[in-house]
């Protein structure tokens, strides 16, 4: 794919676990690759050094998502380096569980600010500078639908999203850009396993009817379908990604 014709995707939290393998599958797709990170950067370094030893192109470009100033530049990298992109995906996010009677408001505004603005922040830019027939892509938590105990602040937190994609998806009307969402159920990242007991792990891998655990692979094989030339007519929708959890 020459240059004058390569699509751009920007995956924000593109350093490790599900981001990082979106960004690698976006780039085996023949994408240029905007590899955001927030503090990883030598983990955001060595995504793109596997990307570019592939054959692909792709930089690795710092950012917190939640100040828009920030992500302002980043789209400015972007830009200057491979040109606007095409494709956003929002995978940049933090996770911290506890009931919700014992949660603190630090736990609820740092979920606010990442998991929230963030993406608010990110899908503003992107409605102002993305060409027509783009595609935006948005990670929530297949916990929306499953409604389990300890996770209502971050579920709260990916509910909004998804309805804030939705609705974006009709304000961009007559520009042929599509917003959707992709739910993972229980996946094998550190934001997931981390905390967890081995028995914790091995229910939750249980709690679906293929009986394990989702891999990265298997959410950033939804995403490429979504960006991809077979996804075009999925438009606000939240596809769940799950095994058949809920």
């Amino acid at each position: 794919m020459s240059d004058e014709t390569q699509k751009i995707a920007l995956v924000t939290g593109a350093s490790r676990g599900i981001g990082a393998a979106i960004a690698r599958r976006l780039a085996s797709d023949g994408f240029a690759v905007v590899v955001n990170y927030a503090g990883s950067e030598d983990a955001a370094h060595a995504v793109v050094a596997q990307i570019r030893t592939d054959g692909g192109r792709a930089i690795a470009a710092q950012a917190d998502v939640s100040d828009p100033a920030q992500v302002a530049q980043l789209f400015d990298r972007a830009e200057a380096t491979f040109g606007v992109p095409d494709v956003l995906v929002n995978s940049a996010g933090i996770m911290q569980l506890g009931p919700l009677a014992e949660s603190e408001d630090e736990m609820f505004d740092s979920m606010i600010a990442t998991n929230l603005k963030g993406t608010f922040n990110t899908l503003r830019a992107a409605a102002r500078r993305m060409p027509n027939g783009g595609r935006i892509v948005n990670l929530s938590t297949s916990v929306v639908g499953a409604k389990l105990p300890t996770y209502s602040i971050y579920a709260a937190t990916k509910a909004a999203v998804e309805v804030m994609g939705d609705i974006l998806s009709k304000e961009l009307r007559g520009r042929k850009i599509t917003v959707n969402s992709v739910a993972p159920g229980p996946t094998a990242t550190s934001l997931f396993l981390d905390g967890k007991t081995d028995a914790q792990i091995e229910s939750l891998s249980k709690a679906n009817p293929l009986e394990r655990l989702g891999q990265p692979e298997d959410i950033a094989n939804t995403v490429a379908f979504l960006v991809g030339p077979d996804g075009g007519w999925i438009n606000g929708q939240t596809l769940r990604a799950n095994g058949g959890m809920v």
